[in-house]
Parts: C-alpha cells; sequence; structure tokens
C-alpha cells in the first residue's frame, strides 16, 4: 500500500539528478548509451518492470503504435510482481522517480507505467 505521501514522478536518464528526485529507478530493461552507473545515481534497476522483449520491439517508440502498445503493457504489468516492488518503495521513500531513455517524454513506457501506478494508488 503506498503511503498518502508517497508519489511518483518520470524523468529521462540524460537530465541531471537532483535533489528532489528522491529514490531514483531505472525502469528500461536494457541500460542507457551513453550513462555511467556514477552519473545514474541509482538506487536500483528495475529491468523486470519494463515491458516484455516482444512487446518493446513491436511497439519501436512509434506514435501511431502507442494505445495498442499502453493496452498490452498495462495487460503485462497487471501481472507483474515488480510493480508490488516499487509500491513498497514508494511506501518506504515518499518520492521514487521513474528514470527512463526514450526521447518522447509522452509516448513511452514509463508514462504508461506512472498512470498505472497513479491508478492503483487512487483505489487504495
Amino acid at each position: 500500500m503506498v503511503k498518502a505521501d508517497a508519489s511518483f514522478a518520470i524523468k529521462r536518464i540524460y537530465e541531471d539528478p537532483s535533489d528532489d528526485d528522491g529514490c531514483r529507478v531505472l525502469v528500461d530493461r536494457l541500460w542507457p548509451r551513453g550513462v555511467s552507473k556514477e552519473r545514474a545515481r541509482l538506487e536500483l534497476w528495475l529491468k523486470e518492470i519494463a515491458p516484455s522483449p516482444p512487446l518493446r520491439k513491436e511497439f519501436a517508440h512509434m506514435q501511431e503504435r502507442f494505445e495498442d502498445f499502453r493496452a498490452q503493457y498495462e495487460d503485462e504489468l497487471a501481472s507483474n510482481p515488480a510493480v508490488d516492488q516499487l509500491l513498497a518503495l514508494a511506501a518506504q521513500q515518499g518520492k521514487v522517480t521513474l528514470l527512463y531513455a526514450a526521447r518522447d517524454p509522452d509516448v513511452n513506457h514509463a508514462r504508461v507505467l506512472l498512470e498505472f501506478l497513479a491508478g492503483l494508488a487512487s483505489r487504495k
């Protein structure tokens, strides 16, 4: 269960870390190019929360495929135990920033994950 003051945010991993990020969690299955572990300042790399490889390849970050991708990824998330791990982390840390490497800030799996988690929190 998420504490009332627990929150999630998303941010490109290429942006500079800031103190208000809270707990920084990389939610990509693949390590982002050109980012050192020191620069990333991660608390956790949660590969298991990312879309399955076949779904990621089918989506290929193409905007016209986003709504189909969203529905399929939400189906994956509904049975993914890593979701509970993120919720527990948020309950402990208060704020969790989900880091992603995709270029488009609106058409990416981290956006879907953020909205999925917000939906879970609103039902609690």
